[in-house]
């Protein structure tokens, strides 16, 4: 889920405990009588600080439409910090929406002493937890599912609110964590090691797999939810403890799925910091990233970005999760069946206005029917239901910040520059918010440096091919390895795709877009990408640690390979 600017720098921001409006998409520290702001697409400076904090009367959260936002607990201004008791001495922000860049309601964020206390508490909390047993840890997980069940719409909507997803992804978000949890229930049950044949008489060789203990888990601002739960249902049952840091963008999300988890650990007489949370900058991304006492860092973001987390945690010898960035290729081949070519590739590419991680930024065409698929696609495009992303009839919703609207800009330009045409969009749309026109664009050449660069908008590069070998190779010579996916009735072809010289991303689909994966399979990519893994299948391995035990029960000593030491 990566994108330039998003999840947390690793810049510090200011200490004087002034309030400040924290806009989206920045993080601030300051240098002298001047702060300094990175912004999506760089780092600036700017003069002093001095737009005052939101009016509570401005603010959405006060206004009639917006009262179901307190059946989520929020309130005007809201403790950022959960340890057990909720609290926050840090600075406070104002989050905004997305679709008209109003003022939603203030988060205090922690300090770094509400940070230290935090880790200390989740210490306390993981030696209680790791003795519970895992079914039963199981349980506690279902009841946190079956929790997000019944607030799954108000919540949805707070995501479609904040982050600027369409409601019916914002739901299905929700529903991902939701599902996560059922499927770590039934794991619960199931995880274990495997007992391996000795070669000494009398010998037991079996894996025993234990929990790593604090798992810090750092989120972007695309998945707001749903990658939380992923790590965090999973890292539980495995009788890990969490402490989660989400983007300061979405500050408000973090809060309320956290008030929902922390009423299923109190009435399960559990401590609070077993979900810890610590609302917060960059400052806090690098005490985790560098904090010995994180057995386990996730982290959802940009490639630059997660390549310093890396440095940090490798520095101190700890164990990371990284989730980077995407640049996802569609091919389609001549036999391809367009009727699923097109709707894939419109979703792929235009659905949460192009910042999915797994959003398709290349388009391969064999030549044979380039020309056709453009025009479908257009006239595809021009159907798009743009509105406020809440409303049930929308399909198209606002970019996250006014950074993310610059940084699709210089990213149009760009294209033109390397000989690209834009044949739909490429404009900012004349209505209030972020939006910009889901953009097609045409003529460029496969190693262009503009469509090796994940740019997180709703810009599609289409490029023509000749054969399988050399797309096979276009696909996989970005930096990235998300997720690829091809169209055709070939089953030779298919299988070589998912074979050695085929992708070499960590998701590889057939007849179905690069996004939309399920939680059943695990989530993750190769190269620049990460290489983290993420949600189903083994990657509960992630979050537990892995001893190899030798037991002796004979009343003799024989030592392996047949060694006589006597």
């Amino acid at each position: 889920m990566g994108c330039p600017g998003r999840g947390a720098g690793l810049y510090f921001r200011g200490s004087s405990g002034r309030r400040r409006v924290v806009r989206p998409g920045l993080s601030m520290w300051r240098v002298g009588r001047q702060l300094c702001v990175q912004a999506a697409g760089g780092i600036r400076l700017s003069g002093l600080w001095n737009r005052p904090a939101a009016f509570m009367s401005t603010l959405l959260i006060n206004q009639p439409q917006y009262a179901w936002l307190k059946e989520l607990e929020l309130r005007e201004e809201n403790e950022g910090v959960y340890n057990g008791s909720w609290g926050g001495r840090g600075e406070v922000i104002t989050t905004y929406c997305p679709a008209n860049n109003e003022p939603i309601a203030r988060v205090r964020q922690a300090s770094v002493a509400d940070y230290e206390e935090t880790v200390k508490k989740a210490q306390e909390a993981w030696r209680i937890w790791a003795d519970v047993p895992a079914p039963k840890r199981g349980e506690v997980v279902r009841q946190i599912g079956d929790a997000l069940r019944e607030k799954i719409q108000v919540l949805g909507s707070l995501v479609s609110l904040e982050m600027g997803k369409i409601l019916v992804e914002g739901v299905g978000e929700v529903q991902e964590y939701v599902d996560i949890c059922d499927y770590a229930v039934g794991l619960s049950r199931m995880i274990g090691g495997p007992i391996l044949p000795s070669e000494r008489p009398g010998h037991a060789l079996i894996e025993q797999w234990n929990p790593v203990g604090l798992v810090g888990i750092i989120t972007a601002f695309n998945f707001p939810v749903a990658v939380y739960g992923w790590n965090n249902a999973i890292a539980m049952i495995c009788g890990n403890v969490c402490l989660w840091k989400g983007a300061p963008t979405t500050s408000l999300i973090s809060v309320a799925v956290t008030k929902i988890i922390a009423k299923v650990l109190e009435d399960n007489k559990l401590p609070g910091a077993i979900c810890s949370l610590t609302c917060g900058g960059a400052d806090l991304g690098t005490a985790m990233a560098k904090d010995e006492r994180v057995n386990l860092l996730s982290f959802t973001g940009s490639t630059q970005v997660g390549k310093q987390v890396a440095l940090m945690v490798q520095e101190r010898f700890g164990r990371s999760l990284l989730e980077l960035g995407g640049n996802n290729a569609i091919i389609a081949f001549e036999d391809a069946d367009l009727s699923l070519v097109v709707p894939s590739a419109l979703f792929a590419a235009v659905g949460t206005a192009g910042q999915r991680c797994t959003t398709a930024r290349r388009l391969f065409l064999h030549e044979s029917i380039h020309d056709e698929v453009v025009n479908r696609l257009k006239k595809a495009y021009a159907q798009v239901r743009v509105g406020n992303p809440w409303d049930s009839n929308v399909l198209y919703g606002p970019l996250h910040t006014k950074q993310a609207v610059s940084m699709f800009l210089g990213a149009v330009e760009e294209a033109k520059k390397e000989g690209g045409t834009v044949v739909y969009g490429g404009k900012v749309m004349d209505r209030p918010g972020n939006y910009v026109e889901p953009t097609i664009v045409t003529g460029l050449a496969h190693n262009a440096s503009i469509a090796h660069t994940e740019t997180f908008a709703p810009i599609l590069y289409v490029f023509k091919f000749k054969n399988e070998e050399e797309v096979f190779a276009w696909n996989n010579e970005v930096k990235q390895g998300l997720s690829s996916s091809i169209f055709t009735k070939d089953l030779g072809r298919i299988f070589r795709w998912l074979g050695p010289k085929g992708s070499d991303c960590g998701i590889v689909n057939v007849n179905i877009p690069t996004s939309g994966a399920e939680i059943g399979g695990a989530f993750g990519g190769e190269k620049h990408t990460g290489g983290g893994r993420e949600s189903g299948s083994d990657a509960w391995k992630q979050y537990m640690r892995r001893s190899t035990c030798t037991i002796n029960y004979s009343k003799d000593l024989p030592l392996a390979q047949g060694i006589k030491f006597q």
